[in-house]
């Protein structure tokens, strides 16, 4: 027991030192997360002498999980993201993107739009991360115009972002949790959708609602910004849906970005890169945090940490319910901890297997409890990716964004609902 807990503790430090100067300097959005994660790291690799006698043998098994190819994978995305997103807007893109998305969209209706939105591209190229890196910079935009909130308007995005990232047949956690426990995707997919589908239109109607209160003013004073500047991001949209890899995606507008902003001469050379160079500084948080994020988990996984919480969740089940509850719960600790869905849903998935076909849970219902129930976990982690991306795109910190993610909190709650009263009604064969 006290071997477990002190496998968890690094979590516990990076929450309460964290949790601490938060409270001491009187506002939760100024001090940075990347201080909280070092000062964890730094805990990490000095306390778990159990795992490791050497301290450069701990500090390379810290470095295994910063430098795992997930990890690294990412921070190609975030530094390419932050090269398009601030070359696009230093050639005008953003501007011209949001004068026409105002000229055709009425207003009352925008929050809903972009949730729609989210939702079809999601579902399209079944990346979250994708659909955040392409609509962000356009949402921040049109916030800015509207004069509304950034970060609720950021927040509909990674709402929308996660639905396709849970229903998708080409998104990770979708291949994920169907080959681990052994069932069809459509099969999934129509059981998944009876969970989500009720959140997804509460959050659609309650977007709605806070539509009528949008204000349009200085949308008329919006330059008459030309039509092929919205170029850059129609084509990084188009490419993202045709299912093309968000690493191609990002240069491809890169490009685009540099052919049209130098023809039309509101990019130089000199301020082309010096744009890049302000996209890759702005992202220099987020890749020391991921850094950090990946060492520290290394840390905690090595030390046994993953196993207690297995043991811990899975120790008194009875009954299907209190499997199905063992599934979701199971799948949010260990997205808690990986801060990476498609990981958690891995790592749990033999367990899940093994409690679903004792006690009776069809593979379809437990598959779509761990996709779901990680979605719902990865939207709450101001340290995972989608978050961090978002505000890294957007200029503020994952920790406003987190109190507007209403679809992400509805599907945590319809999963609850659907193990209560298990829903919906499927057969019980593993076939």
């Amino acid at each position: 027991m006290k071997k477990g807990l002190l496998a968890l503790s690094p979590i516990v430090v990076l929450l309460v030192v964290y949790l601490a100067m938060s409270l001491a300097s009187g506002d939760f959005y100024r001090i940075s997360i990347s201080v909280a994660f070092v000062a964890a790291a730094v805990y990490a690799v000095a306390a778990f002498r159990n795992i490791s006698r050497s301290l450069q043998e701990r500090v390379a098994i810290f470095s295994e999980g910063a430098s795992d190819k997930n990890i690294l994978y990412m921070i190609w995305i975030f530094i390419l993201a932050g090269i398009f997103a601030a070359t696009a807007k230093t050639m005008g893109a953003v501007d011209a993107t949001v004068h026409f998305t105002m000229r055709f969209v009425p207003t009352e209706f925008l929050p809903a739009g972009i949730f729609v939105a989210a939702c079809f591209v999601s579902l399209s190229i079944g990346t979250s991360v994708g659909t955040i890196v392409a609509l962000t910079p356009v949402v921040t935009g049109l916030a800015a115009q509207m004069g509304a909130d950034t970060a609720q308007m950021v927040a509909i995005v990674v709402g929308g972002a996660f639905f396709g990232d849970n229903l998708s047949f080409i998104s990770d956690t979708t291949i994920a949790a169907t080959m681990t426990q052994g069932c069809k995707m459509k099969d999934k997919f129509r059981t998944n959708l009876l969970i989500v589908l009720p959140a997804a239109l509460l959050s659609l109607g309650l977007y709605l609602f806070l539509g009528l209160s949008g204000s349009a003013d200085g949308v008329e004073a919006a330059s008459a910004a030309e039509w092929y500047k919205t170029i850059p991001y129609l084509l990084v949209l188009v490419c993202a849906i045709g299912g093309m890899n968000v690493l191609v995606v990002l240069v491809l507008g890169i490009v685009a970005t540099a052919v049209i902003g130098l023809a039309c001469g509101s990019l130089s050379g000199v301020s082309f890169c010096e744009a890049a160079d302000d996209g890759v500084i702005a992202m220099c948080e987020l890749i020391v945090i991921t850094l950090m994020a990946g060492g520290l988990m290394n840390m905690v996984k090595q030390s046994g940490g993953f196993e207690f919480i297995t043991r811990a969740i899975t120790h008194r089940i009875s009954g299907k319910r209190g499997a199905e509850a063992a599934i979701a719960g199971l799948t949010v600790l260990t997205d808690i901890c990986t801060a990476n869905n498609t990981i958690a849903i891995i790592t749990v998935g033999p367990i899940a297997r093994d409690l679903s076909e004792r006690y009776g849970v069809s593979p379809r219902k437990s598959a779509s409890l761990m996709d779901t129930a990680s979605c719902f976990a990865q939207g709450a982690l101001p340290y995972g990716a989608q978050l961090l991306m978002a505000s890294g795109l957007a200029g503020i910190s994952p920790l406003e964004i987190i109190p507007h993610l209403y679809y992400p909190m509805a599907i945590g709650v319809m999963v609850v609902l659907s193990i209560v009263f298990q829903f919906p009604r499927i057969s019980e064969s593993r076939r």
